[in-house]
């Protein structure tokens, strides 16, 4: 289990040291600002829809390695998935995050994202995994133009 838990360790960070998607988006139709202030973590987060699928999505903020790498991993694999999937992906991290598991799926959808099956063991950086995930949500749903963990 420490050889997975090396490999989970250097995937966070390899996508904290050098984060994908990370830019503003220009032509974004939503965007949202998400805060952690338990951590400091601040996320803006980038959509660009079109016949109800994500087109494009990008970030930008400042926060921990599991926040930043966390908003990096989810933008890699939400892009041209429909908005459909999108929520129904949200659901799954945010079961495998939190240990209650139990999403539409079996949470093989996630795929590289499992390397957060360990943040469950540490309930105050749930917040920081998941930020991007509600700024997402709020995005999709046409919800708040800002979003907090608390």
């Amino acid at each position: 289990m420490g050889d997975l838990r090396d490999l989970y360790q250097e995937v966070i960070l390899d996508h904290s040291r050098k984060p994908r998607n990370f830019r503003p988006l220009e032509r974004a139709d939503r965007r949202v600002e998400g805060f952690n202030p338990l951590c400091g973590d601040r996320v803006t987060l980038f959509v660009r829809l079109e016949n109800g699928e994500v087109r494009d999505i990008s970030f930008q903020g400042s926060g921990c390695a599991i926040s930043t790498a966390s908003a990096s991993m989810m933008t890699e694999k939400l892009k041209g998935k429909t908005t459909q999937e999108a929520m129904r992906l949200f659901d799954e991290f945010h079961g495998l995050v939190t240990g209650k598991p139990g999403g539409v799926g079996n949470g093989e959808e996630l795929g590289k994202l499992a390397v957060f099956s360990g943040v469950c063991e540490f309930p105050i950086r749930v917040k920081c995994a998941t930020l991007a995930w509600h700024a997402l949500k709020a995005a999709l749903t046409g919800g708040a133009q800002s979003v907090s963990t608390e």
